[in-house]
């Protein structure tokens, strides 16, 4: 029968950045012993900060763990931390390891197999809602896996997510992840070309997304996005522009793994590829408007 892991449980936490240390503050306050590792120092001493026991070695954070969440930013990331760095093989039998990023469902599913080998269990539970709904412990969270596993780590899950739904086998939460973002970020794009056309027209953005969100035409981004990171010129949702664009690309890859044809999605994938060569590195997504404007206003001076 599967024990879910009540609060007083210890978990390990790796990965540390915008969304892993509000997350971690979250399961502290929840009561859970949360033991985490980063590369980076600094973020170790954040968590120390809130109540989180930080370990500067990787292994350590298995010690004692029932399950070990990770917030990295790719399948290829988490393949080095599960593989080259050794944390299947530091983990205790019977630990679920629960990969809350955006991953390649392929990959996981593959990981999911090596772990169980070691008599290990495998969840993966993105999520979505940003920087603010990891504060707020507000997340909607795409879990896939077996069932026992799932209910396993369910308790926890709660602390960090306001809606979490179990959404097929393992992989199933990445993919949806994947194609969540891809309708994200393909909404953000059309709905910004929108939005600066009428401005140039002579409209006021924030009467027409007063009544955009009245209407048949919001979306996340009409409604969240443009108000609290673009309109006031922020740029600021904690979620970077290439992260964006590699779930675009898993997503592309997903449909033309099926069969099925994302003819929209890889114009969307082609523009915001071309939008990460021109803005810095560390562009956040919503900064994809700055672009557009940057472009346009670029091709008025050439004409």
């Amino acid at each position: 029968m599967t024990t879910p892991l009540a609060p007083g449980a210890v978990l390990g936490f790796i990965g540390l950045g915008n969304m892993g240390t509000p997350m971690v503050r979250r399961l502290v306050e929840a009561g859970y012993t949360v033991r985490g590792f980063d590369t980076d120092p600094a973020a170790r001493d954040r968590i120390a900060g809130l109540g989180a026991e930080p370990v500067a070695e990787l292994a350590a954070v298995t010690e004692g763990a029932a399950a070990i969440l990770l917030m990295l930013p790719s399948s290829d990331v988490v393949e080095h931390v599960l593989d080259e760095a050794g944390l299947l093989d530091a983990a205790t039998p019977g630990t679920v390891l629960v990969d809350m990023g955006s991953s390649r469902p392929h990959s996981t599913r593959m990981l999911a197999d090596r772990a169980a080998g070691r008599d290990l269990r495998m969840v993966d539970a993105p999520v979505s809602g940003g920087v603010g709904g990891a504060e707020a412990g507000t997340l909607t969270i795409m879990v896939g896996g077996a069932a026992e596993d799932v209910a396993r780590v369910r308790p926890p899950l709660d602390c960090l997510g306001g809606k979490v739904t179990h959404v097929g086998g393992i992989g199933a939460g990445h993919a949806l992840k994947a194609l969540n973002n891809l309708m994200s970020a393909t909404h953000l794009l059309v709905s910004s070309e929108a939005l600066l056309a009428g401005r140039e027209f002579g409209l006021d953005p924030a009467v027409m997304l007063e009544v955009v969100n009245g209407s048949s035409g919001r979306s996340g981004s009409t409604e969240a996005k443009w108000p609290n990171f673009v309109l006031p010129g922020t740029f600021d949702s904690g979620f970077g522009l290439r992260l964006m664009l590699k779930d675009m690309r898993i997503a592309v890859d997903l449909a033309e793994e099926t069969g099925w044809p994302a003819l929209l999605g890889e114009a969307a994938v082609e523009l915001w590829a071309k939008a990460a060569e021109e803005l810095p590195a560390s562009a956040d997504h919503t900064e994809i408007v700055r672009w557009l404007t940057d472009t346009h206003e670029g091709k008025e001076e050439r004409a």
